[in-house]
C-alpha cells in the first residue's frame, strides 16, 4: 500500500468532502497597475498577461516590479495566495493561475482574482488545471470577443477538499511527476528542434530555383497571375467554438491557423491560407474540405499551375512576414501579396518536391507519428494521472479501487 493510500484509508476512508470555493477562500479583484508602471526594481508585481506567457503553476519571484508609491494604491496577494487571470480572448486560457510562494506580498494587476485560502496552494493550483475544473468554468464564462469570469462567481466552484496531509502527499507525487515529464519533454523538444532545422535546410535547398545553386530552371510568375487571392470575412468571436460538435462542425481559420468551429458553410478544396494581420502576419497554413476564414486570413486558390502542397511549401519558404506594413497593427494586403514572385516548375518536379517535403514535415510536426506524437503522449499521460489523483468519491461513497489514481 502506498503512502497516499494509507493516508486516505486513515483520514478519509468514506470519501472526501466537496466544498464550494467560497467556503475555503475569500476572493477579491486585482488592482489597476499597468505595464507602463513597470520598473527594474521595487515592489514585486504580477500582471495578468504574464500569467499566460511567463509564469508556470507556481512562482517565488516576479519578472517585474513597481514603485512603492504605485504599490500603495494596488491590491496585494500574500504568500500562499493564488492569482488567477479571469479575462482572455479564448476560453482555454481563462482562469489560468499561479500560486504565489514568495516571502513577501506581491502587487497584482486588474483582470485577475486573488484567492486567499486555508488549503495547500499547490493542491488547489493543480486542481484548477484539471478537466473537472474546466467543465465548471465553462458555465461561468461570459462575453464574446473578450471572455471573462467574474471573481464572485468563482465562489460557487466545487472542489474536493481532503485533509491537508492527503493534499500534501498528492502535491508531492504531482511535483515529482511534473519534473520527470518536463525533463523528458525538454529532451524530446531539443531533438525535435534539431530535426526542424534540418528540415528547413533541405526545404530551402529544394525550393531554390534557377539561380544561386537552384535544382533547376523554371518560370517565375506573380502570385496574382497564377492564383486567386481573397480575404476572409468578419465573424463574431462568440460564433466560433473551440470544440467540434454536430452543429458547430465547420473549421474556421484565422491569422494563426485553426481558430475553432462554426456552423457556417463555405467553399471546398485544398488551399493555402495566409495570416494577414497582427503579430502572426505572414503565417501560412493549409486547409482541405469545408472551412470558413475570418478577415485575418487570405485564401490562396491555384488557377491550375500547382500541386497544392508544393504551393504551400513555397509560401512558407517565401517568409511573407517581410512584406507586411509597419505600425502597431501590421498587415498584409491582398494587392501586395499578388505582386510577390513565385517559382512555377514543371508539375512532375512539383510532385516530387511536395512528396519529399510532406514526409519530412510529418516527421517534424505530425502529432500521430514520431517525436511530436511522443511529446503529446507524455503530456496526455501527465494530465491523466493529475486528474485521476484529484478525483475523489464524495463523503459517504466508497471508491472500489483506487489503483487508477496512484501515479508511478
Amino acid at each position: 500500500m502506498s503512502r497516499l493510500e494509507e493516508l486516505i484509508a486513515e483520514l478519509c476512508p468514506n470519501g472526501v468532502e466537496y466544498k464550494n470555493l467560497g467556503e475555503i477562500a475569500t476572493i477579491s479583484r486585482g488592482g489597476n497597475l499597468q505595464k507602463k508602471d513597470f520598473r527594474s526594481d521595487g515592489v514585486p508585481c504580477i500582471h495578468y498577461g504574464q500569467i499566460y506567457t511567463r509564469y508556470g503553476l507556481f512562482a517565488g519571484k516576479t519578472f517585474t516590479f513597481i514603485s512603492e508609491d504605485c504599490a500603495k494604491k494596488q491590491k496585494l496577494a500574500y504568500p500562499n495566495d493564488i492569482v488567477m487571470a479571469v479575462t482572455s480572448e479564448n476560453i482555454e486560457d481563462i482562469c489560468k493561475c499561479v500560486a504565489w510562494l514568495g516571502d513577501e506580498a506581491v502587487a497584482v494587476s486588474g483582470h485577475t482574482a486573488i484567492i486567499h485560502h486555508n488549503q495547500n496552494a499547490k493542491y488547489l493550483v493543480y486542481y484548477f488545471h484539471t478537466q473537472m475544473f474546466a467543465t465548471q468554468k465553462r458555465k461561468l464564462v461570459h462575453g464574446t470577443k473578450v471572455m471573462e469570469v467574474t471573481p464572485d462567481t468563482l465562489k460557487a466552484v466545487t472542489i474536493p477538499v481532503p485533509p491537508l496531509e492527503v493534499q500534501s502527499e498528492i502535491v508531492k507525487i504531482l511535483d515529482n511527476f511534473t519534473e520527470l515529464t518536463a525533463e523528458l519533454t525538454a529532451e524530446l523538444t531539443a531533438e525535435l528542434t534539431a530535426r526542424k532545422k534540418q528540415y528547413e535546410y533541405y526545404r530551402d535547398k529544394l525550393l531554390t530555383f534557377g539561380v544561386y545553386g537552384g535544382i533547376c530552371d523554371c518560370q517565375w510568375r506573380t502570385l496574382g497571375e497564377v492564383c486567386s487571392l481573397k480575404a476572409g470575412k468578419a465573424i463574431p468571436a462568440h460564433e466560433i467554438f473551440s470544440e467540434k460538435t454536430s452543429v458547430y462542425s465547420v473549421p474556421c481559420y484565422g491569422g494563426n491557423g485553426l481558430r475553432g468551429y462554426v456552423k457556417l458553410e463555405n467553399q471546398q478544396g485544398e488551399k493555402s491560407l495566409i495570416g494577414r494581420q497582427g503579430a502572426l502576419c505572414g503565417n501560412v497554413c493549409y486547409a482541405t474540405g469545408d472551412y470558413y476564414t475570418t478577415e485575418h486570413a487570405v485564401v490562396v486558390t491555384d488557377k491550375g499551375h500547382f500541386n497544392s502542397r508544393f504551393l504551400y511549401h513555397v509560401l512558407v519558404h517565401e517568409n511573407l512576414n517581410q512584406y507586411k506594413t509597419a505600425g502597431a497593427q501590421p498587415g498584409l494586403s491582398v494587392a501586395k501579396l499578388e505582386t510577390i514572385l513565385v517559382p512555377v516548375p514543371d508539375l512532375a518536379i512539383q510532385n516530387r518536391i511536395a512528396h519529399v517535403l510532406d514526409n519530412f514535415d510529418a516527421i517534424c510536426s505530425d502529432l500521430k507519428i514520431g517525436l511530436p506524437a511522443e511529446i503529446e503522449a507524455r503530456q496526455k499521460q501527465y494530465e491523466f494521472y493529475r486528474d485521476a489523483l484529484l478525483t475523489f468519491a464524495a463523503t459517504g461513497e466508497i471508491i472500489a479501487d483506487r489503483q487508477i489514481i496512484i501515479a508511478p
